[in-house]
């Protein structure tokens, strides 16, 4: 199964960022695992949340034919234990390709958002997008270790 994680801009915090890196080549020893950094959008005026938007048009154009999972504060929240068992169901299903999506500072339209096949919240408190990151690929090689038994997720 292979998993995609994709956000908007560059992590800003160098300390994240060595995180970040980190965690991403503890995922990739799982298995075929990619990140895709997208420009960031240009901010001009008003935007209308329930429109998709040029930039979310592309990224849907780039999952179609992903089971996709979008990072909102309305989402699922599950423990880790439970995250780590439907990763394993998913693998487990024949799932080709996970696309996991933490949003830009603006959020996901309505209609962008609707797109989901998963709405997940990392928790009910609020991160910046940096952290949000991080806590996600956490979460993702947490996950891969509780599968496989591994000393790290005690």
């Amino acid at each position: 199964m292979r998993i995609r994680v994709f956000w908007e801009g560059k992590t800003k915090d160098p300390h994240l960022r060595a995180l970040v890196s980190d965690y991403a080549a503890r995922i990739a020893k799982f298995g075929d695992f990619e990140i895709e950094e997208i420009p960031e959008a240009k901010r001009r005026g008003t935007k209308n949340p329930q429109k998709l938007s040029a930039a979310e048009a592309r990224m849907l154009e780039k999952l179609k034919t992903s089971t996709k999972i979008f990072l909102d504060a309305q989402g699922r929240k599950w423990t880790s234990q439970e995250f780590a068992l439907w990763l394993g169901q998913q693998g487990v299903r024949g799932t080709r390709e996970l696309a996991f999506v933490v949003g830009g500072p603006d959020g996901f339209s309505s209609a962008f958002r609707a797109e989901a096949d998963l709405l997940l919240s990392l928790s009910s408190m609020t991160f910046t997008h940096d952290w949000a990151r991080a806590l996600l690929l956490e979460q993702i090689y947490r996950g891969f270790t509780v599968l496989r038994g591994f000393p790290y997720a005690r």
